[in-house]
Parts: C-alpha cells; sequence; structure tokens
C-alpha cells in the first residue's frame, strides 16, 4: 500500500474530513498568480489596492481596481480536476468542508456543476449565494461540503453600509461607465468582497477555520506553500488533535515536517487519483 492509498483509507473511515487550498489549485485553470514571475503584482502597485485607500480615496482605489479586475478576469475561468475532484469528495460524504485561500469562486463553480451532475460550468460563480447575507458571512455549501472563503471572492461586491453581496459583474460595469465609487441602493459604497491589504480577515471566519482544523480526523493541504497565516498553522493544529495530515505541492512547504503524506506533484493528477481510491472497495 502507497502513501496515497494510505490516505485513502484514512478518508474512508474519518469522521470528518477538511480540505485546505491555495492558489495552486487554480493555477492549472489559468487563474492568476499574484506573487512570482510574471503574477499580478508585477503589473500593478498592490499599494494602491489597501483598505485604507478604499476608505480616504474610494473614487482612486475603484478606478484603479476595475483594471486589476480585468486582468484577474480576462477569461472565463473553469475549475480543473481538482476542483472536480474535492466537489465530488463532498458530494459522496468524504469531505466536511473547504477552507480556501482563493478569492475565485471556482470551487463553488465545481459544486454548482457536481450538484447538475455534469463537469460543464455555466457561467455563474457562485456569487449571490450569499446576497444579502450578514458581512461577516463568508460560509456556504458547495454541495455536500461547507465552503469558507477566507479571503472573500472576487466576483462579489459588498456594501460597507448595509452589507448586501451582489455579483461583481454589474457592478464594475457601472465603474468602468464613470461611477466611481458605485454605490448601493442604500447609498452605502460597494466594496469588492475581498480582504484588502491593510484589513482584518474576520475573527469568525478564523476562528470557524482553527475549529474544522482541529475537529479533522484527515486535513489535506492542496496547492498552498503554507507560509502566510492562517494558513501556516492550520495543518499544525489539525496534526496537534491526532488528524492524519496529507500536502500536495508541487513546492516544499514549512509545514511537510508535520504531514503524514506529502506529494510534491500535480494536484490535477494526485486529487483525482485519491477520490478514485476512494471508490475502490
Amino acid at each position: 500500500m502507497d502513501d496515497l492509498e494510505s490516505l485513502a483509507a484514512d478518508v474512508r473511515s474519518a469522521d470528518t474530513v477538511v480540505a485546505f487550498t491555495g492558489a495552486g489549485i487554480s493555477a492549472p485553470s489559468g487563474v492568476p498568480t499574484f506573487r512570482g514571475d510574471d503574477g499580478v503584482w508585477e503589473k500593478f502597485d498592490e499599494g494602491q489596492f489597501t483598505y485604507g485607500r478604499f476608505q480616504s480615496d474610494p473614487e482612486g482605489f475603484w478606478d484603479d481596481r476595475v483594471d486589476l479586475q480585468r486582468e484577474l478576469f480576462a477569461e472565463e475561468y473553469r475549475p480543473n480536476a481538482a476542483h472536480e475532484a474535492l466537489s465530488a469528495m463532498g458530494r459522496d460524504g468524504h469531505l466536511e468542508a473547504i477552507l480556501t485561500q482563493n478569492t475565485d469562486g471556482l470551487h463553488a463553480k465545481a459544486a454548482d456543476a457536481i450538484a447538475a451532475g455534469s463537469s460543464e460550468n455555466g457561467d455563474e460563480t457562485g456569487g449571490d449565494r450569499t446576497d444579502d447575507a450578514d458581512e461577516s458571512n463568508a460560509e456556504t455549501e458547495a454541495d455536500g461540503a461547507t465552503l469558507l472563503e477566507l479571503h472573500g471572492n472576487a466576483r462579489r461586491v459588498r456594501c460597507t453600509d448595509c452589507g448586501r453581496r451582489r455579483d461583481a459583474d454589474p457592478i464594475f460595469d457601472r465603474a468602468a461607465d464613470g461611477e466611481l465609487p458605485p454605490t448601493c441602493d442604500c447609498g452605502g459604497v460597494f466594496k469588492p468582497d475581498v480582504v484588502l491589504f491593510g484589513e482584518r480577515l474576520p475573527g469568525a471566519v478564523i476562528q470557524r477555520a482553527r475549529s474544522l482544523a482541529r475537529e479533522s480526523d484527515v486535513f489535506l493541504a492542496v496547492g498552498s506553500s503554507l507560509v502566510v497565516e492562517p494558513a501556516a498553522s492550520l495543518p499544525r493544529q489539525a496534526a496537534s488533535t491526532g488528524a492524519t495530515v496529507g500536502i500536495v505541492n508541487l513546492e516544499s512547504t514549512p509545514v511537510d515536517d508535520a504531514a503524514d503524506v506529502v506529494r510534491r506533484e500535480d494536484v490535477t493528477e494526485v486529487l483525482p487519483r485519491l477520490r478514485e481510491l476512494l471508490e475502490t472497495p
């Protein structure tokens, strides 16, 4: 039995399995990365997209954010085999929750596709799942698994006054047409529904992620460098309570020493294989 077969056996017998995902799960879909060679911050000044600037200069912030949004979503990105494998695991009862650092909405799209019984995805990103929700709520259901978007969802905007969430595309269209900053019907200013530089992650979101890590019997860290908090501490918290920890990432991470299984391979190959092993008697 190799280590992936052993991991599948642990998942099969576990009560609670949690997956944590980073940029490496979306890169195979073509989603631009922020750092490194050809990263987004090589083209844009990240200092222009701080929470402080949004508060003091919302007009200038939104003017620049329109260009950034066009760069981020120049194409219609689709979930890949790794997203689909996690969604299928949730549907089949093998996955309790997905915690993601990503703001691209692809986990929600994958869940929608699995729920529809097809790997073909429509135009919706899951962006209206939390319309009218409380501003601190980053948790939704993704076809059997809880989806917790730790840093928000760039395909949504949120009113800073009433908290209403809306699909981002029409709001960005209004900003591109000169409505700077775009405002809600209540008069409040819309903000991209992501955690900006200088903005704290909602405490309830962090606590929920940490609770899920501690409660897990198996914790899968997928496509994350596991350097930035709270990412870095979650696998160790899971390990500290006895969970089996599996890491799938092309590069080594500072948490590899705490893992039971480490696969430095393509996530779009490893996760589908893991899912297939779960179906093997």
